[in-house]
């Protein structure tokens, strides 16, 4: 984890983290969010499932709150399918919270649950239903295969739908193209988002935290022997 570069208020889990190391008594708790967002991505329109966690607590007393997404799904082939992006979203959460006990932090163990989607999942036997994540491929890499991946970042206008009310917000997403002794995957990865009217409050902070959680990922491919692209927002 960076160790460098601390934000405060906490925006990632990397920031709870390094608050921890640095003697700061730190809690967490998750709350999810799972509801529909309109995307327009490129000449592509279509409606998806954003799958959410607001991770509250303190820090020395003071409250903080960010949010941070874990997965899209929806029913075409777009992006993830639910049934998937379920499935992937609670595997990225579970090595955060490994990664927040492992540091100290306390934080329960709730996951994400949409029990028509998972009956879908158990009943949808795809040829390609491999739930591949970034991490996988890093552990790949590490165990000596050969993986090259090429990193797209885009900003990708959205409207929320939430408590009978739309929000315009934009995602900034990296599409990580991977290929992995010459077979091709394709995984891809919300950074951070912001709101669209508030572009230019929001969008500076947006970019940083996406460009850290970036670093993060890079130092991650160099250690693993991962050939790629240095790409940031």
């Amino acid at each position: 984890m960076d160790t460098a570069i601390t934000h405060y208020p906490p925006r990632r889990i990397t920031d709870l983290v390094n608050l921890k190391k640095q003697g700061k008594d730190v809690t967490c708790s998750p709350d999810f969010e799972i509801y529909p967002v309109d995307f327009e991505h490129r000449q592509a329109h279509f409606q998806a499932y954003v799958f959410l966690c607001r991770h509250n607590g303190l820090v020395d007393g003071q409250a903080y709150s960010f949010r941070k997404c874990y997965a899209r799904g929806c029913p075409n082939n777009l992006c993830q399918h639910v049934s998937k992006a379920v499935m992937i979203a609670n595997r990225h959460l579970q090595r955060d919270y490994h990664v927040l006990r492992s540091a100290g932090v306390e934080v329960s163990e709730k996951l994400f649950t949409l029990e028509n989607m998972m009956v879908e999942f158990d009943q949808k036997q795809e040829a390609d239903s491999s739930l591949n994540t970034i991490f996988d491929f890093i552990n790949m890499a590490q165990d000596g295969k050969d993986v090259k991946v090429k990193a797209v970042i885009e900003e990708v206008p959205a409207i929320e739908h939430f408590d009978y009310q739309k929000n315009a917000q934009t995602f900034i997403i990296c599409d990580f193209d991977c290929s992995i002794d010459s077979k091709q995957y394709n995984y891809q990865r919300c950074l951070s988002c912001y709101s669209t009217d508030k572009e230019a409050e929001e969008r500076p902070q947006a970019v940083l935290t996406a460009n850290a959680r970036l670093e993060n990922l890079y130092a991650e491919f160099d250690k693993a022997g991962i050939k790629y692209e240095k790409k940031l927002c």
